[in-house]
C-alpha cells in the first residue's frame, strides 16, 4: 500500500514537471551549508571564485536572509520551518515536531545529512547538523565519507566541518573545498544543489544578508533571483521540490522561482 501511495503522487507530478508553488519536480536536493560570511564577503569580493563562478554560470539570490544568531537556530529553520524558541548553540536541547528528513521517511524516502568529521573529530560541530537535535534523526546522520553523488537519496544535507565551513578558516580554505567537491554533482539530471550560508555577521533580516546559490541540471543558467527570501523560502522551495507539505514558517515564505528550466 505505501508503494502504491508513493507511486501515485510521482505520477501526479513528474520529476520536471512544475508544482503549484512554480518549482520544478527534482530527483534530488543537495544543501551545503558554510558559515558566518555576508554576501558581500563572499560574492564579488575576489576571494571566492568558485562561488563567483557558480552564481554567475547558474543562480544566485541576491536579498536571502539568515533568520537569527547564532548558529543553531538558523540550522533547525532550515530543516524544520521553526527556531523552536531556540536562542543558543546548545548541545543538550533536543527538540519535537516535523522535519523535511521526517517527512521524507513517513513517504518511505531516503535522505541523509552528511557531516565530515562525524562523530568524533575535533573539526565536528554537533550545532551544524541539527537532525541530531530531533527524535528519529541520529540514524540519518552519516559521516561525509558515506556520500555517493551516484547514489543520491532524494534529500542531502551536507554540512563541512569547521574548517572547511569557513567558520575557523579562511574563506579560500572553503572555496577550495567547494570546488573539489560539487564537481561531480553538476551534471546529475533533475537535481539542484543550494549553496547557503547559516548566518552573517549583521543582523539584517534577522541574521544577516548570506550567500544563496543554486546550481545543477535543474537550473535555468544566469539567472537572479531579487526577491526578498530566508531560509525559511528555501525549505519552501525544497519541500514544494520533493512534493511535501510546507512547515512551519516555510508556509508564508517565498519560494525561489523564475530559475528553474
Amino acid at each position: 500500500m505505501v508503494v502504491a501511495v508513493a507511486t501515485t503522487v510521482m505520477l501526479a507530478r513528474p520529476v520536471g514537471a512544475a508544482s503549484p508553488a512554480g518549482v520544478p519536480r527534482l530527483a534530488h536536493a543537495v544543501v551545503i551549508v558554510f558559515e558566518n560570511h555576508e554576501r558581500g564577503d563572499i560574492l564579488g569580493s575576489g576571494a571566492a571564485p568558485t562561488f563567483d563562478r557558480l552564481a554567475s554560470t547558474y543562480a544566485q539570490a541576491t536579498s536571502d536572509h539568515a533568520v537569527a544568531h547564532p548558529s543553531l537556530p538558523n540550522y533547525l529553520a532550515l530543516v524544520s520551518g521553526s527556531t523552536h524558541g531556540v536562542t543558543s548553540d546548545c548541545t543538550d536541547c533536543p527538540q519535537s515536531g516535523q522535519t523535511i528528513g521526517s517527512q521524507l521517511s513517513a513517504q518511505h524516502r531516503p535522505w541523509a545529512a552528511y557531516a565530515e568529521g562525524y562523530p568524533g573529530s575535533s573539526r565536528f560541530a554537533k550545532k551544524h547538523v541539527p537532525f541530531l537535535y530531533f527524535p528519529g534523526g541520529v540514524s540519518h546522520v552519516l559521516p561525509l565519507q558515506r556520500f555517493n553523488s551516484r547514489k543520491l537519496p532524494a534529500y542531502s544535507l551536507v554540512v563541512p566541518d569547521l574548517c572547511n565551513d569557513m567558520h575557523d578558516c579562511s574563506i579560500a580554505t572553503g572555496d577550495h573545498w567547494l570546488r573539489s567537491f560539487i564537481t561531480p554533482l553538476l551534471t546529475l539530471k533533475h537535481t539542484a544543489i543550494f549553496i547557503v550560508f547559516d548566518e552573517g555577521t549583521s543582523n539584517t533580516g534577522g541574521g544577516g544578508n548570506v550567500p544563496l546559490i543554486v546550481a545543477g541540471t535543474a537550473v535555468r543558467r544566469h539567472t537572479v533571483f531579487k526577491a526578498t527570501t530566508s531560509h525559511y523560502g528555501l525549505l519552501r522551495t525544497i519541500e514544494s521540490a520533493l512534493g511535501l507539505r510546507l512547515l512551519g514558517q516555510a508556509r508564508s515564505a517565498t519560494p525561489l522561482t523564475g530559475i528553474w528550466r
